[in-house]
């Protein structure tokens, strides 16, 4: 059955790999927009986001932004099939610009290592690809639930000789192997994790489970951090490559306030460009016990 089901993901790819990408943005676009007119979970789940990370938008404002979010999360979904079966060249032929790449030079002249963090923020596949073009770079990875899409995405993702490692202990010592080699470490800071040795910390002024390994890592490694997503440039024209500081204290010893730093480096790429993050996942979800779920009105986090 799990053949079956990457068969025809696969070939689903495959399929709409061969838009271009105006074709496959503009598609991607009126699905999210179609989503977001149905109001179904995905509608619901960001403006519950909306609400609680950009409370000092007007209304209207937010309404706005909750379409916009959900066309530009169609066409990051459209996107993909094109950054794992497209030539890498015609892929990096979609960026137009780049900023902020100094930092990456100077970073990696300390002859440390460097942890980008990639938030779910315009086309991070992109980014990835860009990256590890360029660096000796490998990336931390969860599994997907079928195998053999596993070996695909591993396949495609490291086709430059970008490295990926899952997020166990091998994989783990692994990235801090790279890291103490002067390499290039690449990590979505923005997901919900679980586990005693992660740290409430706030993001968007709510207080949510937030990853502490980036600050081990940099407690272990001595390794600097910035922060950096491919953002969509408007009507098809391609993809700017930007690149910034992370905020001071993701490596302090305090596991809250490392924590911390790493929403607050996340928050200000966000607000560079909010339209183009994936409000549409339950950040929120794993909160301190006792506290409200966001998600589930009248029920409380344990």
């Amino acid at each position: 059955m799990s053949k079956f089901k990457y068969y025809l993901i696969a070939g689903l790819l495959r399929m709409v790999s061969y838009l271009p990408l105006g074709a496959a943005q503009f598609i991607g676009k009126w699905l999210g927009l179609l989503a977001w007119k149905l109001g179904g979970r995905p509608k619901k789940i960001t403006d519950i986001n909306l609400d609680i990370c950009l409370p000092e938008l007007t209304e209207e404002q937010r309404r706005d932004l909750s379409r916009d979010s959900l066309a530009h999360t169609g066409m990051t979904a459209l996107e993909i099939p094109l950054m794992w079966e497209w030539p890498v060249d015609k892929c990096l032929g979609l960026i137009k610009e780049t900023e902020g790449l100094e930092l990456v030079d100077e970073a990696l002249a300390t002859g440390k290592g460097l942890i980008l963090l990639a938030p779910h923020l315009g086309n991070w596949e992109l980014a990835g690809l860009f990256f590890s073009s360029r660096y000796k770079m490998a990336a931390l990875y969860s599994p997907p639930h079928i195998k053999e899409f596993e070996d695909y995405m591993i396949r495609v993702r490291g086709r430059l000789g970008s490295e990926l490692v899952r997020g166990d202990r091998k994989g783990l010592m692994r990235l801090m192997g790279i890291l103490k080699e002067g390499g290039v470490a690449g990590i979505l800071p923005d997901q919900s994790p679980r586990g005693k040795t992660n740290a409430y910390a706030p993001f968007f002024g709510m207080d949510v489970m937030t990853m502490t390994l980036v600050g081990k890592l940099v407690q272990k490694t001595g390794a600097n951090v910035l922060v950096t997503y491919a953002e969509r440039l408007p009507n098809g024209e391609g993809f700017k490559i930007l690149v910034t500081r992370a905020e001071p204290g993701i490596g302090a010893e305090d596991t809250v306030a490392g924590a911390t730093a790493l929403n607050q480096s996340v928050e200000k790429v966000v607000r560079m460009a909010p339209e183009q993050y994936q409000w549409e996942y339950k950040r929120m979800r794993h909160r301190p016990p006792g506290n409200p779920n966001p998600y589930k009105p009248g029920q409380i986090c344990d």
